[in-house]
């Protein structure tokens, strides 16, 4: 069972819980998940279409499977927000959860390289994870 810690959350309803609250803890799964280089991207001031991108990577498969089934149950029953789409699932490569503001992309070590969404939204400010992370900034 996941328990996602120093994550508050303002509602259970995804309409008035922040996408931020919501990254943080789609990160947190992931990590718990052992998701490596897990990294939350805020994109507010670089497009309109979505608030966050959580991205991280999986060393197999079926770690990434895992990792996104995770993230799938904790979005729902936490924060009860279904997904707007999926891909990438049954290749297991590179799998894209689509929250609408908050955007999970789960990536094996080479598609994570070859994508390399960090230097594409370069200008993105990057979320630290844990509040310790955000007293040292």
């Amino acid at each position: 069972m996941t328990t996602i810690r120093n994550v508050p959350k303002a509602s259970a309803d995804p309409a008035t819980g922040t996408s931020l609250e919501r990254a943080l803890a789609t990160a947190r799964v992931v990590e718990e998940s052992r998701g490596t280089d897990v990294r939350v991207l805020d994109l507010r001031a670089l497009t309109p279409v979505f608030d966050y991108f959580v991205v991280a990577t999986g060393t197999s498969r079926r770690q990434l499977h895992a990792m996104a089934d995770e993230v799938q149950k904790v979005m729902r029953q936490d924060w009860h927000d279904q997904k707007r789409g999926v891909e990438g699932y049954e290749e297991g490569r590179w799998i894209v959860l689509d929250y609408g503001d908050v955007v999970v992309q789960l990536f094996d070590a080479e598609s994570r390289d070859y994508f390399d969404l960090e230097q594409l939204w370069s200008e993105a400010r990057r979320v630290p994870l844990s509040p310790a992370a955000e007293a040292t900034r």
